[in-house]
């Protein structure tokens, strides 16, 4: 402690250790002079305390309230006209104008024809529901769109929205569950009350899979019974007392079978429409969508034709994968300063979407680039020669993404059903490269890269064998496959059906090892040619593989491209022959009975 002295008109400042011994020691000095009592100095104390110690004990005071402030702008997400915590329990469904925000109609959506003509009925009743509540009808609840990824989902609801001119109310299923106990049955009831209020109006629940799984399977730990009881409440707004008003549900999934039954039953989702991916004829509608605002160039045929020929050569893509592809091929003719996006530009696309990007710093030494040229020579003339096999669509050696050193790729047709030949000449197709790589540099110089190929047959031999009952020895039986004997802890089968089930899978892919070898030696010279080919040109086509080998010997196995090819070879011949110049001399004909296509 520093007291302050005042003799004579002067500050002095000294320290002590302690007031009592400072005190006792000064009243004995007084005594000692005999100062008399009343002329005592006196002694007064004043507290001085500083700022900081007034923060340091307020501190834990403002940190727990910063705690709770910042708390509530993120339960409010982040804005202070929200209500902060106080609204946790507000829906965050957003809201569409149907004037200015959907504009999406039926007309941009293309490949899934049955799926608009079944949620057409919505758009009726939504528009006039006099012409059906006169006779009786009531509106559907609501709908169930299911599909792979990218095929649309979204896309149709939110078209759904803009053909029937009403509000949209788009919100995710994750979005409804919380840490917080009550807030996602909070939600689901804010929800349908703006979505009455507005009626008539549209509901679209994306992913509704994280709030309407099965209930009571996985016990009842405290998350779970948090997303039941919004799973509850999402079915009592559905189907309980007071539902007169024109709401319609909408929801999308990829997994529509781990949906609790109470979700999926009618009254509550009428209409389970699956969108699956598109066919030919369904990719030729959504290349023509989606090259419609794209500069093409002037030398590629007619935008029908053209989408004709895209949608032949990409099997299996969605809707989301084409516009990968028309947007992928705009980036490419930019990134090689074209004026217009060309065919080439589109070849690139595609192989890119497929397999990856070109990787033009992976330089292969002569004798892998054989090797890989070989392998891939194997899987085309099995492909060729195999009646069931998918015909060949294109083959390269160019290595591209992660690990492909070459692909082949085919074209398989729109099948739904497999039978056994088909899975048996699909097993030997597979090993094609492998056997070649035996027949040409032996069995003792084989690589690794047919390691891929291996997993696949094992996976279709073990489906054939233990799922679909195509084996003699083991029967007509399923056993669910390597997915169920995967996934479960306890193998839905005892130890002696095992090894029965792997000596059968042995079997099946020695057999197809042994007719695929028969079957390479047979046509070891067009394996020969096409590898050379294929070390020439590093890429070939359907095209190229009908020059070097001719039309494959099934006449009935015509595929999509096949019939492309002859129908724009017909379209070429009975084009008009070009006007001659005055004077100037007929040209000899070509040397090719066949004008030379465009390859892509």
């Amino acid at each position: 402690m520093y007291p302050t002295a005042v003799v004579g008109g002067g500050d002095y400042h000294f320290s002590i250790g302690s007031v009592e011994a400072f005190e006792r020691k000064l009243d004995e000095a007084q005594r000692e002079l005999g100062i008399p009592s009343h002329e005592r100095i006196p002694v007064a104390y004043h507290d001085e305390v500083s700022a900081f110690s007034y923060l340091l004990n307020f501190g834990p005071t403002l940190l727990f309230a910063g705690v709770l402030f910042y708390l509530s702008r993120r339960a409010g997400g982040g804005s202070s006209s929200s209500g902060g915590i106080f609204s946790i329990g507000k829906s965050r469904a957003k809201m569409f104008n149907k004037d200015t925000d959907v504009k999406v109609k039926f007309k941009d959506v293309a490949g899934m024809d049955e799926a608009k003509q079944e949620i057409m009925e919505f758009v009726s009743f939504l528009k006039e529901p006099a012409r059906y509540e006169k006779l009786g009808a009531k509106i559907p609840r609501g709908a169930i769109l299911s599909g792979p990824p990218g095929t649309g989902k979204t896309l149709l609801a939110k078209a759904t929205a803009g053909e029937a001119n009403v509000p949209f109310f788009s919100v995710s299923g994750s979005e409804f569950v919380e840490m917080f106990v009550g807030v996602g049955s909070s939600r689901v009831r804010d929800l349908f009350a703006s979505a009455k209020k507005n009626a008539p109006s549209i509901v679209f629940i994306d992913e509704i899979d994280a709030i309407g799984k099965a209930r009571g399977k996985r016990g009842s730990l405290g998350g779970n019974d948090e997303r039941e009881n919004t799973l509850n409440q999402l079915l009592v707004e559905m189907d309980g007392f007071g539902t007169q008003e024109h709401v319609v549900v909408l929801a999308g999934t990829n997994r529509p079978d781990v949906l609790d039954s109470a979700l999926m039953r009618p009254g509550r989702f009428d209409r389970h429409i699956t969108i699956d991916r598109p066919d030919v004829g369904g990719r030729k509608g959504i290349f023509k969508v989606h090259l419609g605002p794209l500069k093409l160039s002037k030398n590629l045929p007619e935008t029908d034709t053209f989408a004709e020929k895209l949608a032949v050569l990409t099997p299996g893509f969605s809707g989301a994968d084409i516009a990968n592809v028309c947007n992928e091929s705009a980036l490419h003719a930019a990134r090689n300063s074209h004026e217009a996006i060309e065919e080439s530009d589109f070849e690139s696309a595609i192989e890119r979407v497929i397999v990856g990007l070109e990787r033009k710093s992976r330089l292969l030494s002569p004798d892998e680039k054989k090797t890989v040229a070989y392998h891939e020579a194997g899987h085309a003339i099995c492909g060729w020669f195999l009646e069931h096999a998918d015909p060949l669509l294109k083959v390269s050696i160019i290595p591209r993404g992660v690990g492909a050193l070459g692909y082949a790729q085919y074209l398989p047709p729109d099948r739904y059903l497999l039978s056994t030949p088909q899975m048996l000449d699909r097993i030997c197709m597979t090993l094609g490269g492998r056997v070649s790589e035996e027949i040409f540099f032996g069995a003792e110089n084989i690589t690794t890269g047919a390691q891929d190929d291996l997993q696949k047959i094992t996976r279709m031999a073990f489906e054939a064998v233990a799922n679909y009952g195509m084996n003699t020895v083991v029967g007509p039986v399923s056993y669910g496959g390597a997915q169920a004997s995967g996934e479960s802890w306890q193998k839905p089968f005892s130890e002696k059906t095992g090894e029965m089930l792997d000596a059968e899978v042995r079997k099946m892919i020695v057999n197809a090892h042994q007719r695929t070898t028969d079957l390479l030696t047979k046509h070891k010279e067009d394996v020969e040619k096409v590898a050379k080919l294929l070390l020439e040109k590093e890429v070939i086509t359907r095209e190229d593989m009908i020059d070097l080998l001719g039309h494959r010997p099934f006449a009935n196995r015509k595929d999509a491209m096949d019939k492309w090819l002859d129908e724009n070879r017909s379209r070429e011949r009975s084009a008009p022959p070009p006007l001659e110049a005055p004077g100037e001399p007929t040209p000899a004909p070509a040397a090719s009975p066949l004008p030379e296509q465009p390859r892509l």
